[in-house]
């Protein structure tokens, strides 16, 4: 970063270089309510990590095709560098991460919806590449955009920084959140609520884990909350939950709940584990989170401040995130087993192997889930709570880690094809029926 915008930010916010500082019934579509008239957002984008109301459903006007080949296939774009991060739709444009980890480089892209032409890249840091997870990388973040801005969080000398561009890559703000301890390497995604976006920075070491929330417009800090100081990778989420909307973190050893307004925390209980990936879910007045390090655990916390634990298990769904719908939870496990819960009492109603390992997060769209392995297998599945059917299996490359993104009657898929090394593309499937 220039020196001059970091002496700039050292004037402005003095307290926030130095570390973060801070007070200590389910539908199909039960996202976050808070919507500003300057969100600039159509019904057929993705703007966001888990779609437009967060939940990891699609659209109703989603209509993908089941069946993933050379005649669905719209078009399929090279990708530079290596990253995790899901593409993000908006508009007529497409915004995804990467970096180059041999350069050092971090790096925006912007794409064409129509055709994935390359239509601007904006590079952000250069050095200052720290400890990673080798399955990790370092563009693992997704982006989140209010239609005018696009916003990303990376991990970049030993600090997460975020920064806002406009539509066409110009830099419009950018901000040290935290001093960052890396112990796997960083991931959270931003999340965009009323007049802020709100980032996570949970770790540990000589860093302090934090969330801040900034005026999308300026990047002025509007809040911030010191969170444990614990290694940790879940990304922030709004969801209307006990009436109200809350913001939800899991990890640290805890499900954690904040008032997205103002960051005071409402409630947490001690559950899950210190290390979490997967980003909590909501139904029927309970959130729903897992982990998978030091320990297995999956549970159903009750969301009105009681603290009750509803019930709890020790299935291993670390990367992958949840999925309610109809009053069940649909997930994969690490190592490939699909399982169905009723997410009431957490009874399970069915597993079965679907193979090979799982970084992506399940999605559903036009009834039907998609699970995406690492092995470049996309599987399509009834959202059937009394048994697993498969629908169709299609490969997309040969290495799939990043969730694929949805939008109208497209499906983007972030894959890498082991020939000539490890060259990346963003693949853009169509329904043409």
């Amino acid at each position: 970063m220039r020196r001059a915008t970091l002496l700039l930010l050292a004037a402005l916010f003095p307290a926030y270089l130095a570390g973060c500082k801070g007070e200590g019934g389910y539908s199909v579509a039960e996202g976050a309510e808070a919507i500003k008239a300057d969100l600039v957002i159509s019904a057929t984008d993705w703007p966001w990590w888990r779609g437009p109301d967060r939940s990891g459903i699609a659209p109703e006007s989603a209509r993908p095709p089941i069946t993933l080949d050379e005649k669905s296939l719209a078009w399929k774009a090279p990708i530079p560098g290596r990253g995790h991060s899901a593409a993000m739709i908006v508009g007529d444009r497409v915004f995804l991460t990467t970096a180059d980890e041999a350069a050092q480089t971090q790096t925006i892209i912007c794409l064409a919806r129509k055709d994935g032409e390359l239509l601007w890249m904006k590079q952000l840091h250069e050095g200052g590449f720290d400890h990673n997870n080798k399955k990790n990388s370092f563009a693992s973040s997704s982006v989140a955009s209010d239609g005018q801005r696009v916003f990303v969080s990376f991990q970049n000398h030993g600090s997460v920084w975020t920064t806002a561009l406009d539509l066409d890559g110009r830099q419009l703000w950018q901000l040290e959140i935290s001093r960052f301890t890396s112990h796997q390497g960083y991931g959270a995604s931003p999340a965009i609520y009323g007049d802020n976006v709100i980032v996570a920075a949970d770790n540990k070491g000589t860093g302090k884990g934090c969330l801040v929330a900034l005026n999308r417009v300026s990047g002025e800090i509007a809040w911030s909350q010191d969170r444990p100081v614990m290694p940790n990778y879940v990304s922030p989420i709004i969801l209307k939950v006990d009436g109200k909307d809350q913001l939800l973190m899991s990890g640290c050893e805890q499900v954690t709940s904040y008032d997205p307004n103002t960051g005071k925390k409402l409630w947490s209980t001690s559950a899950t584990t210190t290390e979490c990936v997967g980003t909590a879910v909501v139904a029927g007045g309970l959130v729903f989170a897992s982990g998978g390090y030091p320990k297995h655990e999956t549970v159903g916390v009750r969301a009105d401040g009681s603290g009750e634990v509803v019930w709890r298990n020790g299935v291993r769904i670390y990367v992958p995130s949840l999925l309610a719908y109809q009053g069940h939870l649909y997930t994969v496990s690490d190592d490939g087993v699909a399982y169905c819960w009723e997410a009431a009492t957490g009874k399970e109603k069915w597993k079965g192997r679907l193979g090979g390992g799982f970084s992506a997060s399940p999605i559903l769209a036009a009834g039907h889930l998609y699970l995406a392995n690492e092995k470049g297998q996309v599987f399509v599945v009834e959202p059937d709570p009394e048994k697993l059917v498969r629908v169709a299996t299609s490969q997309v490359g040969d290495l799939i880690i990043a969730t694929p993104s949805f939008s109208g009657r497209q499906i983007f898929l972030r894959s890498a094809s082991e020939e000539n090394g490890r060259q990346e593309f963003l693949y853009c499937y169509e329904n043409r029926k």
